[in-house]
């Protein structure tokens, strides 16, 4: 291996985001204060309404578990999600006594298929959570149509997200009651750790403003600079540790101002690939209609029947080739916790098993050059066309 290993990805970091953070350093005001505020005004007035409600948390994981503990979730009830997520959409349903419903995707989007969770509904169901995979928007139209009918609220994982439309409208701007947005190291847009809560729901946003910082009734900032006296707070419930620090908005601030043009960048190469790999036995990820933005999150190429090479050694070849890839994701239903717990077995997931199998994520971020973009063309070309 010749070239420098091109790893699966990198985070976007320039030299605003890193006079943010010094200039936050510098001001004496590191943990949770102006800057995480100001982020959570900007990030309302990125989705293109203020008057939405966004809680800035330490990662998507804390604002999931915030929503639904907000929503009244508990002992007894079922939420139901997809089985091709990341572990952390349906292990916030655990924390607060719930049973988690496992569902299987639609082959065709890869997100959670509408009819799967209409047939899975109980009495026993309170909530959806639906998972906008990869940067793709979930079905949200026929998702909140079923929750109408059947009494049940929606929380939207939109860690993969920013910026994706559904129907036109910014996710995040839909009528679920609320959207959770994840700034990883490796999303669309990062703060290192971190997320926001969207809601317009203002009394599951005060609830999960309380329940952000241990319950109190007063955050620091504002107990600490005020012009009068204000050391006093109450505990009103046993919360959570969830806040944001100043650190992290810093960067956050400025990542958001680039979030088009990072997704711009990340479109091309998808748009890229798309051209490169159309000869190739692969399935390509669907896109978005016309009308709506894909985020590009994540490039997940599956192969095809006719395809020569197996998974796991495509996997192999490339990082022979020193390009780093990944697989989102072992599903649920293989993960020994939940496999137990609810007795699963692949047959019950046939696209999800199926998806897993035959599927690999690529490098797609904007840190790669157009001569990174073309290296993983020729690796998977090089990797695809020769055999085991």
């Amino acid at each position: 291996m010749s070239e420098p290993f091109l790893p699966f990805g990198l985070p976007d970091i320039g030299e605003d985001e890193i006079a943010e953070v010094v200039d936050t350093l510098r001001s004496g005001w590191i943990t949770t204060g102006p800057k995480a505020r100001r982020f959570e005004l900007e990030f309302a007035a990125f989705l293109g309404d203020p008057a939405l409600h966004c809680i800035a948390v330490n990662s998507a994981t804390a604002g999931l578990h915030l929503a639904l503990e907000a929503l009244g979730i508990g002992p007894g009830d079922e939420v139901i999600t997809t089985t091709h997520t990341f572990t952390a959409t349906a292990e916030v349903v655990r924390y607060l006594g719930a049973d988690v419903k496992l569902v299987d995707i639609d082959p065709a989007t890869l997100n959670i298929d509408p009819r799967e969770v209409e047939a899975a509904i109980t009495a026993r169901t309170k909530a959806i959570v639906p998972v906008h995979y990869g940067g793709l928007a979930a079905d949200m139209p026929a998702l909140l149509d079923i929750a109408r009918r059947h009494g049940l609220k929606v929380v939207e994982d939109a860690a993969h997200a920013l910026p994706t439309t559904s129907a036109g409208r910014l996710v995040g701007t839909l009528p679920s009651d609320a959207t959770v947005f994840s700034f990883y190291a490796n999303k669309t847009i990062t703060t290192g750790e971190g997320g926001m809560l969207v809601t317009r729901d203002a009394a599951l946003a005060r609830r999960a403003h309380v329940m952000r910082l241990h319950g109190m009734s007063r955050d620091a900032f504002d107990r600490f600079t005020a012009s009068t006296p204000s050391w006093y707070y109450e505990i009103v419930a046993p919360g959570f540790k969830y806040n944001l620090t100043d650190i992290a908005a810093a960067i956050g601030l400025h990542q958001l101002k680039k979030a088009h043009t990072f997704a711009q960048r990340r479109r091309a190469i998808a748009e890229r690939f798309n051209e490169a790999f159309a000869a190739l036995p692969v399935l390509t990820p669907p896109c978005a209609p016309s009308e709506d933005l894909h985020a590009w999150h994540l490039y997940a190429l599956r192969l095809a029947d006719g395809a020569a090479i197996a998974r796991d050694r495509l996997i192999e070849r490339l990082f022979e080739l020193g390009i780093g890839c990944s697989v989102h994701y072992v599903p649920l239903h293989q993960q020994p916790y939940w496999r137990d717990r609810y007795q699963l077995t692949p047959q019950m997931f046939p696209h999800s098993q199926r998806v897993y199998e035959r599927q690999l994520s690529l490098p797609i971020y904007t840190r790669m050059s157009d001569a990174d973009v073309e290296r993983v063309i020729r690796g998977v070309e090089h990797a695809v066309g020769a055999r085991s």
